[in-house]
């Protein structure tokens, strides 16, 4: 009978040289990347903008480590009517994608909104809101009023702001839900315009600021949701956008990250949630 030895040495070889050499198979992720709203304006003053918002799947090869950036929200506006207008807010990024920060309410009057992820809103008087980046939010509203009274909302990523012809504030438009951690929660709503002589508007789902009434500051976006900045009366400066929030569902778990992230599970699923900036490595 022939000695098979030989053979059984060679294959035991050549799958040792195998294994050695096969390469890693590739992650699949899910994403959501909310950028920082924009700050309200500050006097009579429009909504902020929605932080622009991306979701989307992938996959990455392990052993590289992806960035993320976490964008602050925009500053508001200052108070006194020959301020500048509110700021926006600034850029979330994964990897090679880019949510674009909200864009900052008018400030004083017939002013048009500052565009962004989503547009800022109007100030009262005479104005047109913000334009929105196309796939990541909406336009904020405008105003069109006779006595300096409404200001446009600014928009959010899952509705325009609202736009207004009399005295009540224009809402900010609604957010986007997003289910990547388990769980349904909205981002990236728009803050309310504020309201000289009548009611500010509210502040849209997701993080979205209110717009301040008659002499009424309006109210911060909410952080890590990228919600626009409330727009404020006639007192104080504006409000400013809610910081971003970058977060990554993955078929398996990360060899390494930097910035802290909240680490959760979601079935098969691990989830990293980055409130600040950081670094991830499968």
């Amino acid at each position: 009978m022939p000695s098979y030895s030989g053979v059984w040495t060679l294959t035991a070889q050549f799958q040792a040289i195998g294994q050695n050499n096969w390469p890693s198979p590739p992650v699949f992720i899910d994403y959501l990347v909310v950028a920082g709203g924009g700050g309200g304006g500050g006097y009579v003053g429009g909504g902020g903008g929605a932080g622009g918002l991306q979701s989307g799947s992938t996959t990455v090869s392990p052993g590289s480590a992806l960035t993320v950036t976490v964008g602050a929200g925009g500053a508001g506006g200052p108070a006194g009517a020959g301020g500048p207008d509110a700021s926006n807010g600034n850029n979330s990024v994964f990897s090679s994608v880019t949510a674009t920060g909200g864009g900052g309410g008018a400030n004083a009057y017939n002013r048009n909104g500052l565009n962004g992820g989503s547009g800022g809103g109007a100030s009262g008087g005479v104005g047109t809101g913000g334009t929105g980046t196309s796939g990541q939010g909406n336009n904020g509203g405008s105003a069109n009023t006779s006595s300096n009274n409404g200001c446009g909302g600014g928009g959010g990523a899952g509705g325009v702001g609202g736009s207004t012809t009399g005295a009540t504030g224009g809402n900010g438009g609604a957010g986007s839900a997003s289910s990547i951690t388990g769980t349904s929660v909205t981002y990236a709503g728009g803050g309310g315009g504020s309201s000289y002589n009548g009611s500010g508007g509210s502040g849209g789902t997701g993080g979205g600021g209110n717009g301040g009434g008659p002499n009424g500051a309006g109210s911060a976006g909410t952080a890590n949701r990228g919600g626009g900045g409330g727009g404020s009366s006639n007192v104080g400066s504006g409000p400013s956008g809610g910081s971003g929030v970058v977060i990554i569902s993955a078929s398996r778990a990360a060899a390494s990250t930097t910035g802290s992230p909240t680490v959760t599970t979601s079935g098969d699923r691990t989830i990293y949630t980055f409130n600040a900036s950081g670094s991830i490595t499968f």
